[in-house]
């Protein structure tokens, strides 16, 4: 699904802003595209985790100390 491009102001930290124009030029890539790709990423991660999550949802929760507790009874500590 391709569109129109939306412009967006963001504030980087100085160095992180010269880091980001020299891996441009390294990369041949322009500064929107790495950013682009940066957002993809995270957003990608975060679905990762969502869905991680979501089959996880129904499990049994149990404490900290019920773990250290199992961890014992079952020898690994």
């Amino acid at each position: 699904m391709e569109s129109t491009p939306k412009r967006a102001t963001i504030y980087l930290d100085p160095m992180l802003h010269k880091a980001l124009k020299l891996k441009s030029v390294e990369t041949l890539k322009s500064v929107s595209a790495l950013v682009n790709q940066a957002v993809r990423e995270s957003l990608a991660e975060d679905a990762a985790d969502i869905a991680a999550y979501e089959e996880r949802i129904n499990e049994p929760v149990i404490s900290f100390s019920e773990m250290v507790k199992r961890l014992q009874q079952d020898g690994r500590i």
